[in-house]
């Protein structure tokens, strides 16, 4: 008879050899890159810091790829990119006190957008820790505090046999759903301590499965095929779970139309006779939700920018899918399913009843000729015509990466992503400076693809310094830069609100001039040539920056 202790796994020959013969010249930095390459790691980010250079020496001695950036937000940035992009995680590596609080405006990104990012920093030596004031260099009383309100899962390596151990909790908590990023410390001595522990080869780090309770997925497989007018939403969670396949033939089978929030871009096919598209910020499209009778939340919390800011109040029941469970009903009561959207469709297929509704898109079809009418009354075919002529250049498997500039909330609403995670912004937390460094992150995850981020000048302005890093990998990203002067955005707001903007308007450089100086290619274009220019610059290999000089205007809102 077997029992589950008999099931331990035995060491071969070989590995009792090396085990007991470790290699020289190892420390706890080597013990951190080892324990990577267990998990499956092949790219880390980074940026070195004194207390760090244990782990940045160690790298030479692994088969790990390192892409490092001249600021810690943009490695963090970077690293978020990757990991959205491969679904795989990121290892981030930062210095302690100033290195690390730089990287806490990416990591709240990657809080929003569920992105696997595992931050590993140094910290003051051992000796220093629990709070007492020793005056370290980079020296905070807790620095894990900065940190645990952001990340999933704060962990901290004491001694080199807990670096391993440390490593592969926090890689189990980012890939867990709802992915996310995660915090490792390891003290300076300890990093740079030599070590005779054996070599660490197979990490077991499986991420739990979040499953639905089936009497859920009953009730709401039940409610979606007797529902009259069923609508689904799309978020996120669809992106990060790889379920746009499951989301389709859901649709498909009830007849449900198909929204997508601006996280959830490319979920669902954009011409599709079921797909609303994704134009949250319309009461058009408000009131045609508030109108469905059973309206099913897949991968979204409904926060502000997904309910037209807090406007949308549902008349039917909701069902919403979740993983993550402070999201769930937090705005809107309903049938809370704690469970990756995957799992969760995968569950409502095997059950839901086939429902036929003929009428469906025309419905569909009768809202979004509202829409465009709506947005055909205000004049902004400027805006409309940039964001087609991106579309015609850009390739359809290429993924795009937008700061927090006008035209980006363009295209939250009327951008056709095309594939499932093509389409990226900072939308989650908001942070400036996000689509270039991010775009970098695209391009180290696959090469072989150009990459397009779009900034506004004063988003670039936070990002000018990784120029040096796209020239020096030789990175395919091609920059869009919008230029009008200003924080473009804040300027509208304030103009609206105030009469007046104050502090919004910028002095800037000659960007082209600019990138000729990191050796990167650049071009001024215009409205008319932008769809060519960026043809060629995207179709070019290494990284290049396109100008375009326009003042750009936000549609009107329906919320106020």
């Amino acid at each position: 008879m077997t029992h589950d202790h008999d099931l331990v796994l035995r060491p071969t020959a070989r590995q009792t050899e090396v085990a007991l013969n470790p290699p020289p010249g190892r420390n706890g930095g080597d013990l951190v890159v080892e324990t990577l390459q267990g998990l499956g790691a092949t790219t880390v980010f980074g940026l070195p810091g004194q207390h760090a250079l244990g782990m940045f020496d160690a790298l030479r001695r692994s088969s790990l790829s390192y892409i490092g950036l001249r600021v810690e937000n943009n490695t963090g940035f970077a690293a978020d990119a990757y990991g959205r992009i491969t679904g795989e995680v990121a290892p981030l590596l930062l210095s302690t006190g100033p290195g690390a609080l730089t990287s806490l405006a990416a990591l709240q990104e990657a809080a929003a957008a569920s992105a696997p990012v595992l931050a590993i920093s140094s910290q003051i030596p051992a000796a220093g820790l629990g709070g007492g004031r020793h005056g370290y260099l980079h020296e905070l009383r807790d620095q894990q505090a900065s940190f645990r309100d952001i990340v999933k899962s704060v962990h901290t390596a004491r001694t080199a046999s807990q670096i391993p151990s440390a490593i592969a909790a926090a890689w189990q908590s980012a890939l867990t759903a709802p992915h996310g990023p995660v915090w490792v410390e390891i003290p300076q001595d300890v990093l740079l301590a030599e070590t005779v522990l054996p070599v660490v080869t197979a990490v077991d780090a499986t991420p739990e499965a979040i499953l639905p309770r089936p009497e859920l997925t009953a009730l709401a497989a039940h409610l979606l095929a007797n529902a009259e007018r069923p609508a689904i939403i799309a978020g996120g969670g669809v992106v990060r779970s790889d379920a746009s396949g499951k989301l389709l033939a859901l649709a498909e089978r009830i007849s449900a139309p198909v929204i997508t929030t601006f996280g959830g871009k490319g979920a669902f096919p954009w011409e599709h006779p079921l797909s609303l598209q994704s134009w949250l910020e319309d009461r058009h499209t408000t009131d045609f939700l508030e109108d469905a009778d059973v309206l099913l939340v897949v991968g979204s919390g409904l926060g502000e920018l997904s309910s037209n800011y807090h406007t949308f109040a549902p008349r039917g029941r909701v069902i919403q899918i979740e993983a993550d469970a402070g999201k769930l009903e937090s705005n809107h009561p309903g049938i809370g399913v704690h469970a990756d959207a995957r799992l969760a469709l995968s569950a409502l297929l095997e059950t839901v009843a086939e429902r036929t509704d003929a009428g469906a898109p025309e419905r569909v079809r009768t809202v979004l000729g509202l829409v465009r009418e709506r947005i055909a009354a205000q004049g902004r075919t400027l805006e409309q015509g940039i964001l087609e002529s991106i579309r015609r250049a850009l390739p359809d498997d290429s993924p795009s990466f937008w700061d927090m500039t006008i035209l980006a909330y363009w295209a939250w609403s009327a951008f056709d992503a095309r594939r499932p995670n093509t389409m990226h912004s900072a939308q989650g937390a908001g942070g400036l400076g996000y689509g270039f460094p991010a775009a970098l992150g695209a391009a180290a995850a696959d090469p072989a693809r150009p990459v397009l981020a779009v900034s506004g000048d004063g988003g670039a302005m936070y990002s000018i310094a990784e120029l040096a890093t796209a020239r020096q990998y030789g990175l395919p990203v091609t920059w869009l830069i919008v230029d009008d002067g200003g924080y473009g955005i804040l300027r509208e707001y304030m103009t609206e609100a105030f009469g007046e903007a104050t502090g919004t308007e910028l002095a800037r450089p000659d960007f082209v001039a600019l990138a000729e100086s990191f050796g990167v290619p650049a071009v001024r274009t215009d409205p008319a040539r932008l769809a060519e220019d960026l043809t060629k610059a995207l179709a070019e290999p290494g990284p290049s920056v396109v100008v375009l000089p326009a003042l750009l205007r936000m549609f009107a809102p329906t919320h106020l």
